[in-house]
């Protein structure tokens, strides 16, 4: 498997939308890695996660055919990962499409309500997109991928929800967006054993101390040795933090050195690592 990171910041994208702060104007001068559009990602160029705002700046940024993508995980129904609305442009008049694959898409009952509001305009037979409800800790298939949903910590009201993803004895645990883990789900990761070749944790706060609802330098460094003292991580995984906000001040190039310190691999906007 392959993990490419398509984007790697939290809501407002980094520079902000409409912010002036230092730490935007810093990534503006500097570009390139530094520049960050809401958060998604893609295995394997087959399995989707997540559908931000960004996703059709995405597809020119990539060269992504997304028509031929048949699976999409939600994390929640946050607009930065999800902007059910575009989900509409799959149809009719809006896509012709030479391979009429439907597109399933796994989701918590919250996410579902959003995804279904703007598919119900639409016939059956014109299939832009099927929602296909998920909970945390009960398994399911998506394509070639075995696929476990597991208790995120962050708005709740939300039932959000992060991912280990495997497929061919190879795991991934996709941890955005979330604190600290429950208990919850660390009992589950423990009691079914599996090493992880890659962990992707939500680092929100950089430098910030946030343990709740997103994670900063700190927290994450406690996620990955807590992997390591429960045996699901070895000296082969890869440790990548991701989802940045502009509060947590360090822009990529300044991120870089500090996150090699504690294990981590920083990602960018189009960085592919293998699982």
């Amino acid at each position: 498997m392959k993990l490419t990171y398509l984007g790697t910041a939290a809501a407002e994208g980094w520079p902000g939308l409409f912010c002036q702060c230092d730490h935007c104007r810093r990534a503006r001068e500097a570009g390139g890695r530094n520049l960050r559009t809401r958060s998604q990602a893609l295995v394997d160029g087959q399995l989707l996660i997540d559908f931000p705002p960004d996703t059709y700046l995405h597809v020119l940024q990539h060269h992504l055919d997304l028509a031929a993508v048949t699976d999409c995980l939600i994390t929640h129904d946050h607009s930065d990962h999800l902007y059910a609305r575009d989900l509409a442009m799959r149809s009719g008049a809006f896509a012709h499409r030479t391979e009429k694959k439907g597109l399933n898409l796994y989701a918590t009952r919250p996410a579902c309500a959003k995804i279904e509001a703007v598919l119900s305009p639409f016939n059956e037979a014109e299939g832009p997109a099927i929602c296909r409800p998920v909970k945390a800790f009960e398994p399911f298939t998506a394509g070639p991928y075995q696929v476990v949903p597991l208790q995120a910590d962050h708005a709740p009201e939300c039932e959000p929800v992060i991912y280990t993803i495997s497929r061919a004895g190879r795991s991934l645990l996709y941890g955005h967006d979330t604190g600290y883990f429950p208990e919850a789900t660390w009992q589950y990761l423990a009691d079914e054993g599996r090493i992880l070749n890659l962990v992707s944790l939500d680092c929100t706060a950089l430098q910030l101390d946030w343990r709740r609802g997103h994670m900063g330098l700190a927290a994450c460094a406690e996620v990955r040795q807590r992997l390591f003292d429960l045996g699901l991580a070895d000296s082969q995984t890869r440790f990548v933090i991701n989802h940045f906000s502009h509060n947590g001040g360090l822009i990529h190039d300044e991120l870089v050195p500090v996150a090699a310190k504690l294990g981590f691999l920083v990602a960018y906007d189009g960085l592919t690592q293998p699982v």
